[in-house]
């Protein structure tokens, strides 16, 4: 599956998504960022309502995670959830050839942005709102959670740890 995207286009995707769905959302232009906590301090938000995007190859399937950029990913809930033996994240070659897109500027969205099942940890609905890079290491979007789970039409499951 090979998909050529470019970061504008998917930044503009979602927001058009976003707006089709009548969803307010609020855009933040920044200089890049390269870690969740660089991206809590540009936009000056609590790290906790960053989404983390991550795709992880479970199996023989790529699949979408997200979850709260304050916690790390327990490998081992998702492959109990799965009943999968193997699980290892996608390179960032992977990475650029499935979504056309750098590691961190994943976006928290499968179908109809990106053609993953999305799977969106509970860390994610103790929050009233999320913020995440949309496509970019420079673009940054913000809505209300319930929002996001409306239209992102995630499955949610615990697979969050915090981080020691």
């Amino acid at each position: 599956m090979l998909i050529l995207m470019s970061d504008k286009f998917v930044f503009k995707k979602i927001c058009s998504y976003l707006d089709e769905q009548k969803v307010i959302y609020r855009v933040l232009h920044h200089e890049p960022t390269l870690t969740s906590e660089d991206s809590a301090r540009i936009r000056k938000e609590d790290i906790r309502i960053g989404g983390k995007a991550l795709l992880i190859k479970v199996g023989n399937t790529f699949r979408l995670f997200v979850l709260s950029a304050a916690l790390r990913l327990n490998s081992q809930a998702i492959r109990n959830h799965f009943r999968a033996r193997k699980l290892r994240f996608a390179s960032a070659a992977e990475l650029r050839d499935l979504t056309g897109l750098v590691p961190g500027s994943i976006p928290p969205f499968g179908e109809p942005i990106l053609p993953f099942d999305l799977y969106v940890d509970s860390s994610i609905t103790e929050n009233k709102r999320i913020a995440f890079n949309a496509g970019s290491l420079t673009d940054s979007l913000f809505l209300d959670v319930e929002d996001y789970l409306r239209v992102a039409r995630p499955a949610v499951f615990r697979f969050a740890e915090t981080v020691t």
